[in-house]
């Protein structure tokens, strides 16, 4: 007959593991911490780290060399010697090249956003009263761009607006014109590039905002005697206006530093700051004047919105 003899559990020895393991869980960030520090991590590294290097050598000077600026700070005699140069600044203001340049850059952007704004919202309203079947394959229409080059469809449109281009002659062959109309190299060309190349980030949270709306309002308006127009107005556009103020900023932002679109569809004439940038970037090799045009951009946007940013939030939080 077998027997078995129980003996009590050894008391675990304290050996410090259990310590240290909560000494370097105080070290490693939690869950949110890492769902919040990549992206953040993502524009420090691709947006903060070369706006300072920009910010950096638009307070140099021009000079024949590699790299083609002067150093910031350099030691003589033991002593720290930092020199800021503030003149291409101050020719920002003072050249009208540049005044005009980001006069019309700014105009052009405008004009541009705000017809991808009548264009695209009738796009987007139509969409999001579609039946959920037709909603995915009219947005897959709204997003096939995409699937080609940027450079590839701005180049087909250089085909189409050309005197001689496929638009011209079918305009010509149904006798709606009998001359050609001039639409390549300029304003006008600018514009058509613009407004097709943007339109689907206008389209796309202008739909997200407009599927979500809560379509019982609309139906209480009629119940009241309310015209679908004056539904529109009172009801529609007032929800919408996130959608059109997101959908607006994706149009102009990247607009007023485009360089693709006004350098093939545009004149001569066509100011626009991307140009200027390239022509100071790689033609002057001006590195520090293309800097400082670059950091006036990047300031003349995003102070803007900054300040937006935080009337909207303390609206926000009146509410």
């Amino acid at each position: 007959m077998k027997t078995s003899i129980l003996t009590p559990a050894r008391a675990a020895v304290p050996d410090g593991t259990g310590n240290r393991v909560a000494w370097l869980a105080r070290f490693l960030p939690s869950g949110r911490g890492v769902v919040i520090g990549v992206p953040f991590l993502w524009l420090t590294v691709f947006f903060a780290l070369p706006f300072v290097l920009v910010l950096k050598i638009s307070f140099a000077d021009l000079m024949l060399g590699i790299p083609p600026y002067t150093a910031l700070a350099r030691v003589e005699a033991g002593m720290v010697h930092v020199v800021l140069s503030l003149k291409h600044y101050a020719l920002l203001l003072h050249d009208d090249l540049y005044v005009n340049t980001y006069v019309s850059s700014l105009n052009m952007a405008s004009r541009s956003t705000l017809l991808c704004l009548v264009f695209g919202y009738p796009i987007a309203y139509f969409i999001a009263r579609s039946s959920p079947a037709r909603r995915n394959l009219l947005m897959m229409a709204v997003m096939l761009p995409f699937w080609t080059s940027f450079l590839i469809r701005v180049y087909a449109w250089i085909g189409l607006l050309k005197d001689d281009g496929l638009l011209n002659h079918t305009l010509m062959a149904i006798g709606m014109i009998h001359s050609p109309l001039r639409l390549y190299h300029t304003d006008a060309g600018v514009y058509i590039g613009m407004v097709y190349s943007y339109l689907p980030f206008m389209v796309m949270p202008l739909y997200a905002h407009l599927v979500k709306m809560d379509l019982t309002l609309l139906e209480a308006a009629h119940d009241l005697g309310a015209t679908p127009w004056t539904a529109f107005w009172r009801i529609t556009l007032p929800l919408s206006k996130n959608g059109i103020i997101a959908g607006s900023l994706l149009v102009f932002i990247p607009a007023v530093g485009e360089y693709v679109i006004p350098e093939l569809l545009g004149g001569a004439n066509t100011l626009m700051l991307g140009r200027v940038m390239w022509d100071e970037f790689f033609n002057n090799m001006d590195w520090p004047m293309a800097s400082a045009v670059t950091v006036a951009m990047v300031l003349l946007l995003l102070v803007p919105m900054a300040v937006f940013q935080y009337y909207q939030l303390e609206e926000q939080a009146r509410k």
